[in-house]
């Protein structure tokens, strides 16, 4: 059966971390940085994500996650170095276009905050096949509903795009341009969306009617079909990132003291 999650099941060791211990790395690398309050902290997480990202042979399945967000980055930097409010030493000149250091520096900060979450959530994203999280999740005490939302959280991108290309190559058998000019692409939208948005409402309806007939509304206590047992290194790592988080939190507390 064809995945429909973009989880990577390449057998690498990010794959046999518990889940949990992979939520607990993005607390910490979301949380850090922003507790320090230092710049340098953001590109550090950073680079800990991509090494976590390569040791786990799926860096390469990060990329285009990476190059998409360059399009929110550039546009952040342009809005931020050119309109900020506290804009006021001219850093670059380009032209009749002026870019400020203060500006700049704060859509730095935006753009390593951004990178920084992007990363963190593809360590656990492409590593972490999205039934042993709702399972794990279930198992402490969460609802059926909040897992099968999350479970759709993790399968909503890969099926819409899996959907998208299968109409496209069924619209293009059929004659239709969908490559060209911008003209061109526009005349393709409507007979492209209409089909993707109605195959999504009669997925909607399949699935809900699948659930119930598996008993998903059923009130009796759930058995697993099998028991995830942890990785020899997920305490030790749980507990080294609570460790951190504990320490950067600290040290802004006395940050605020001292001011």
């Amino acid at each position: 059966m064809k995945s429909i999650s973009l989880y990577v099941d390449n057998g690498s060791f990010l794959t046999k971390v518990h889940p949990f211990t992979k939520l607990m790395y993005i607390a910490a690398a979301v949380s850090v940085p922003l507790l320090l309050g230092r710049l340098w902290a953001f590109p550090c997480l950073i680079a800990a994500s991509l090494c976590l990202l390569a040791a786990g042979g799926v860096l390469k399945k990060a990329l285009p996650l990476i190059a998409f967000s360059f399009t929110i980055l550039i546009t952040i930097f342009l809005i931020h170095g050119l309109f900020n409010q506290n804009n006021a030493t001219v850093l670059v000149s380009l032209g009749p276009l002026r870019f400020y250091r203060e500006g700049l520096l704060y859509a730095l900060r935006i753009g390593f905050n951004i990178m920084n979450m992007l990363l963190s959530f593809a360590v656990l994203v492409l590593t972490t096949r999205p039934s042993d999280l709702v399972e794990e999740l279930e198992k402490r005490g969460f609802s059926q509903r909040f897992g099968y939302i999350i479970n759709s959280v993790f399968q909503i991108v890969p099926q819409m795009t899996g959907t998208m290309n299968t109409i496209t190559d069924a619209q293009r058998s059929r004659g239709l341009e969908t490559e060209g000019s911008l003209s061109t692409r526009a005349k393709a939208f409507l007979p492209l969306i209409s089909p993707v948005v109605m195959s999504s409402l009669i997925n909607t309806r399949e699935r809900a009617i699948a659930l119930e007939v598996r008993g998903f509304g059923s009130g009796r206590k759930k058995t697993w079909l099998r028991e995830r047992e942890k990785h020899r290194g997920d305490s030790a790592a749980t507990i080294a990132l609570g460790i951190l988080i504990a320490v950067a939190l600290v040290f802004r507390i006395a940050e605020m003291i001292r001011a």
